[in-house]
């Protein structure tokens, strides 16, 4: 009986309300919009609120104090983007791509992958809309996003290599998609992005043997590939960007270091 969405975006966007609090209302705004649970009882009122949430999630993100504030506004922001591509238009207006990729330099906010996993998410989904290429350009995010190509656990904890690997595999899906604009994929050719997804495909342990990282890597090789063929050598040619992309995949997943 009580609208509990309504009374989440009420505190989000009352800044009367401390950070601590705001925080929280985000941390259950990204529980009840977590894509493994069914959220269809509460989709017509969150939709009537979505532009003040999205909105007071992307300030939230820009004020954050701490890594723990930012990583809850941002664990939200990229659920809402996976069930309604209105949010990532939304996102988009907001000048969302410039807040998130300035928070990417600022080790106060921004400091783990697990942090850099709710961002790359949020860069992925944007990334289906042709808009999104020339802010990503203008933000010089194509270096940013092949930086997340080399994401490395500090701990060898589980948690935080599948981490790594979320960010690797998400950073490389971004890529693909906004390569089907020339000057996103030129850019990302002339940062060297496609020797790196070569390494990514040829050495598992730079993956950490994650088969969605190959999967992930060889659609965006092929993808930048189709631009500038002349940025591969012959082997690489044929082996990973020639046959079927299921081909492919069985011979990158069963090599061995020391055949790379």
């Amino acid at each position: 009986q009580v609208d509990g969405v309504l009374c989440l975006a009420d505190i989000l966007t009352d800044d009367s309300h401390s950070e601590a609090t705001r925080a929280e209302a985000a941390a259950v705004v990204a529980q009840v919009t977590s894509p493994h649970l069914p959220f269809t009882q509460h989709l017509s009122s969150f939709l009537e609120s979505m532009e003040e949430i999205v909105t007071a999630l992307l300030k939230l993100c820009q004020e954050a104090s701490s890594g723990e504030v930012f990583l809850l506004a941002s664990a939200a922001l990229a659920n809402i983007t996976f069930f309604d591509t209105m949010a990532c238009e939304m996102l988009l207006q907001l000048n969302a791509i410039r807040v998130l990729l300035e928070a990417c330099s600022d080790k106060q906010r921004v400091d783990t992958p697990y942090t850099r996993d709710q961002i790359v998410t949020i860069l992925a989904n944007m990334s289906v809309l042709e808009q999104c290429a020339s802010d990503i350009i203008q933000e010089n995010g194509v270096q940013l996003i092949m930086g997340m190509l080399s994401e490395k656990p500090r701990s060898g904890t589980p948690a935080e290599v599948a981490a790594c690997e979320r960010v690797q595999q998400k950073a490389a899906v971004t890529l693909a998609r906004l390569s089907r604009d020339p000057d996103v994929a030129q850019e990302a050719v002339r940062l060297s992005c496609m020797s790196r997804l070569i390494e990514l495909c040829r050495s598992p342990s730079e993956r950490n043997s994650s088969d969605a990282v190959l999967v992930a890597c060889l659609a965006a090789l092929r993808r930048l590939a189709g631009v500038c063929p002349e940025g591969l050598q012959d082997s690489d040619f044929q082996q990973l960007v020639q046959p079927r992309l299921v081909d492919s995949f069985l011979l990158c997943s069963n090599m061995e270091e020391s055949f790379v």
